[in-house]
């Protein structure tokens, strides 16, 4: 069963046309777009510190999104992907990004639109990574440019979770 909960009278709020498994869980101060989808096990801890998250972003199965109390808020933007296990912490996610299967973004990092991080990558405390590019490794580093296909991909996957969101309705 989904656990949606308010955190110090603050509730989770989203949009039109979401879909929120029935075993994810959303707490306290989350703020989400139209058409997101939050998948089977993902967390989205809004407790100590805000999260909002644009539209047409999929948190794929098992991902967690915190933030740091008094420190660190996170913001997700438009078109984002968050890959199954994936941690997104307290930092600040611009438009069409992937961040891989089991990937760690820390607090105060930035990652600018059209960017992968790879799967299994950390992407240490305070990190910009320049839009356009790869990122991998521990610490994730700046690998090489995003193909066209990966700019492809960047733009489809969202429109794919919007379509497996359908499925379940």
């Amino acid at each position: 069963m989904m656990t949606i909960l308010p955190v110090k009278g603050i509730a989770p709020k989203w949009g039109s046309d979401c879909f929120i498994a029935p075993n994810a869980t959303i707490v306290g101060e989350v703020v989400m777009g139209n058409n997101c989808s939050v998948w089977f096990n993902a967390v989205i801890r809004g407790d100590v510190n805000s999260i909002t998250i644009g539209n047409e972003t999929n948190i794929q199965d098992g991902a967690v999104i915190h933030a740091t109390y008094l420190k660190a808020a996170t913001s997700i933007g438009n078109r984002v992907s968050v890959g199954h296990n994936a941690i997104v912490h307290g930092c600040t996610l611009h438009d069409n990004i992937l961040i891989g299967m089991g990937a760690i973004v820390m607090d105060h990092a930035v990652v600018e639109p059209y960017t992968i991080i790879a799967a299994g990558s950390v992407v240490l405390e305070g990190t910009h990574c320049e839009g356009g590019y790869i990122y991998a490794g521990t610490p994730a580093k700046k690998i090489k440019p995003i193909t066209e296909e990966q700019r492809a991909l960047l733009n489809r996957l969202p429109d794919n979770y919007i379509m497996y969101s359908s499925w379940f309705s």
